[in-house]
């Protein structure tokens, strides 16, 4: 090996600056401890969901006509429904309808509002004009009113109702990144990129949307919790996921019929729910402030 060779191997590598970004996003994260509480419970949630046929004792849709309404035992660790059925299996069964229906109605939020607030905000003049009048006329409307408004034009399901908060909440959205991409687009480096000739849509989507994304991740973590919300809304409706499969929100319905005789079938599935919109919204707050660049 010559020396000019070994001088070369020698030589360290300068360091990624996206890992050294991505180090430093996960030490902010970790320094703040509700967002840790809120990453813990939100993955045994999703583990639950993802387990559930190891995890349920029960099946949950198997009545039992002897243990109809039984208070926690033993057996039956969370009691039993008005038809005999294990609260603790249709709970655990339950978490794949809410976090589904969450992450999916975000999804599709993300799907038609970021490109539209991308357009929007880069276009400018009549294209802004045109999409951001659209966008008024659906705040106008209270989010869940539009929700449960669409599911039942396009019928009870949890598909249907996924698609109905997805697009209830994309207004928010569409004002969000065009209101990011207003303030990025006169910066310098995509002035840069501008003056080397590159064409518009490559510019908003190579230089302008990476940039964009960060403020519109953090929301989408806690748009999560409201869409788990808005499901458990529109189940206890009947227009979300249907009987007899478990869902938190058809669970409160049920229960709403036997408070006074069996109180618990109205606590679990009401702190299902109280817990994994915490988390969420916990998780989504750290972050935040780890997004933060004055931080």
């Amino acid at each position: 090996m010559s020396a000019d060779t070994l001088a070369q191997a020698c030589v360290k590598a300068p360091p990624n600056p996206t890992w050294i970004e991505f180090k430093r996003f996960v030490r902010r994260v970790t320094r703040r401890k509700t967002a840790l509480f809120g990453l813990v419970i939100v993955l045994l949630f999703i583990a639950v969901a993802a387990f559930a046929p190891l995890l349920a004792p029960f099946d949950p849709i198997q009545g039992n006509w002897s243990a109809i309404r039984k208070a926690p035992s033993a057996a039956h660790w969370l009691g039993t429904d008005e038809l005999g059925r294990d609260m603790l299996s249709r709970i655990i069964w339950g978490a794949r309808a809410s976090l589904l229906a969450g992450v999916v109605s975000v999804m599709i939020a993300l799907v038609l509002g970021v490109p539209a607030g991308l357009m929007a905000g880069y276009a400018g003049g009549w294209v802004e004009g045109a999409v951001m009048r659209f966008v008024d006329a659906m705040l106008a409307i209270p989010f869940l009113i539009l929700a449960i408004a669409m599911a039942t034009f396009l019928g009870p399901s949890l598909a249907n109702a996924m698609v109905a908060i997805g697009f209830a909440a994309m207004p928010a959205y569409i004002r969000l990144t065009r209101g990011q991409v207003i303030s990025a687009k006169h910066e310098d480096y995509v002035e840069a990129a501008r003056a080397l000739g590159n064409p518009p849509l490559r510019i908003a989507v190579r230089h302008i949307l990476p940039n964009v994304m960060p403020p519109i991740l953090v929301q989408a973590s806690l748009t999560i919790a409201g869409a788990i919300i808005a499901e458990a809304a529109l189940s206890f409706l009947g227009l979300g996921q249907q009987p007899p499969q478990p869902s938190w929100g058809s669970m409160l319905n049920s229960a709403r019929s036997f408070l006074s005789q069996a109180p618990w079938m109205a606590l679990s599935p009401g702190a299902a729910i109280f817990f994994v919109v915490l988390a969420f919204n916990m998780l989504g707050d750290g972050l935040r402030d780890a997004l933060d660049p004055k931080d």
